[in-house]
């Protein structure tokens, strides 16, 4: 434990201490705040919108329970049950680029959220045009750079953004697998029957 600790620290340190550089500092505060980066999810939601029409809100729904259940565990199991203390708190000379949140460490919800989405819009998009392949892609680049961001200003240790990541993918993998076996086992089959009911 004592070296994976060390490798985390490391790793930690390797990352927040390219702080100083004013456009990467403005970059990742401008990820790890949502009220700053709001936006992009804005785009993203206008954007499935647009590309499955009424589904759209279907994707959205899940996307929502995906984060509640990503949320919920990142923040309200795992911090209670590890109790580790942020690095701002437990290292010295870390450089601090945002306020001190005074949660625990363990897991980083934002990583846990930010999976949580991406994985959703994997299932949904991933298998469709090269555009929509591509809307994964840049999804996914965003949810792993923010949690990149909550190292690089210096709120969580690598090994909370990757236990973070863990939760949501898990998340958005549990929902979309009860979804669908809902869809397929009730929603459809109560369709076959009527209209089968219908055609005799």
């Amino acid at each position: 434990m004592e070296t994976l600790y060390a490798l985390d620290v490391a790793l930690f340190r390797a990352i927040n201490e390219q702080t100083g550089v004013a456009f990467l500092d403005a970059f990742f505060i401008f990820l790890t705040k949502f009220n700053q980066s709001w936006w992009i999810a804005a785009l993203a939601t206008a954007f499935i919108f647009v590309r499955r029409k009424k589904e759209g809100l279907t994707v959205l729904l899940l996307c929502v329970v995906a984060i509640a259940i990503a949320d919920q565990i990142a923040s309200h199991f795992f911090k209670p049950l590890i109790q580790r203390t942020r690095p701002c708190f437990e290292l010295a000379d870390v450089h601090l680029l945002i306020n001190q949140p005074r949660s625990f460490s363990f897991a980083s919800s934002h990583a846990a959220n930010t999976a949580a989405v991406a994985t959703m819009l994997f299932f949904f998009f991933a298998k469709s045009t090269a555009l929509d392949k591509t809307f994964v892609w840049i999804m996914s680049l965003y949810a792993f750079l923010v949690g990149l961001s909550r190292i690089y200003v210096g709120v969580h240790y690598p090994s909370d953004v990757l236990g973070g990541f863990a939760i949501g993918i898990a998340s958005g993998v549990l929902v979309y697998g009860a979804f669908s076996y809902v869809w397929k086992n009730v929603i459809e089959t109560r369709r076959l029957k009527k209209q089968n009911n219908l055609n005799t």
